[in-house]
């Protein structure tokens, strides 16, 4: 597999190269990185489905925090039928994590505003607050380098 620059792999939420597998079964489609993908630069992850979860899946938001509060503090993700799936972005964000030591990823771009891989934004039940997903404060939390789109 050829790696990216710096001899290194990247992962990407797998929404963002096609993959219909946003909790709505979209895709949030960026065509610069299907070039990255086409020359086996990125390894496509959804660690929602990583973690066991349907696509469509119910929508559901960090309560109390963001990722950092949910791996550290007890933070809860409720979907919006109020069933906590907490154990399930715990589970996913360390597949996710585990797939990019693999590939020897030094960064991640990953979608925004999502509870797993939100960047700069997530949504609560007051709406879209400033705040880290799960896998993205695991990531950062190891030295991975995240950006929302950034190639």
């Amino acid at each position: 597999m050829e790696k990216a620059r710096g001899g290194k792999m990247i992962v990407v939420s797998a929404c963002l190269v096609g993959i219909n597998c946003r909790y709505d079964g979209s895709s949030k489609t960026k065509p610069e990185l299907l070039d990255l993908l086409e020359k086996k630069m990125v390894v496509p992850i959804c660690p929602e489905q990583l973690g066991g979860l349907p696509t469509p899946r119910t929508p559901a938001k960090i309560q109390s925090g963001d990722g950092y509060d949910v791996l550290k503090s007890g933070a809860r993700v409720i979907d919006i039928k109020g069933r906590d799936v907490t154990p399930k972005f715990i589970k996913g964000a360390i597949e996710a994590f585990n797939i990019a030591m693999l590939v020897e990823a030094d960064k991640a771009i990953l979608k925004d505003k999502s509870p797993s891989c939100g960047v700069n934004y997530i949504w609560d039940d007051d709406g879209l607050k400033e705040g880290k997903g799960v896998l993205t404060a695991l990531l950062i939390d190891n030295g991975i380098k995240v950006s929302s789109g950034d190639i």
